[in-house]
């Protein structure tokens, strides 16, 4: 089973006009470790959330998943009901 993700053009310093919008940003995607990190959390807890579906994830393998940590963000902080402090 392959993922694939479409891809926007995007313009350039050389054919960019500053007055015109860019196009949709891809999100960035992210794996278990990373999400588990910038949460402060297990991977496990990740784990957990996912078994449970709470929290979105696009899942590659049966043992790989990426996240896209702003739609988890959302979910986390509309699950529980509390603003949440990102750590970088």
């Amino acid at each position: 089973m392959k993922a694939t993700i479409a891809t926007y053009p995007v313009g350039t310093m050389n054919n960019c006009d500053p007055t015109q919008e860019a196009g949709p940003v891809q999100p960035t995607l992210i794996k278990k470790k990373e999400l588990a990190k910038r949460l402060s959390v297990s991977p496990r807890s990740i784990d957990g959330w996912v078994s449970k579906r709470v929290i979105p994830y696009i899942q590659i393998t049966s043992r790989f998943y990426l996240f896209e940590f702003d739609a988890v963000l959302a979910a986390l902080k509309k699950l529980y009901q509390v603003e949440t402090k990102i750590h970088d």
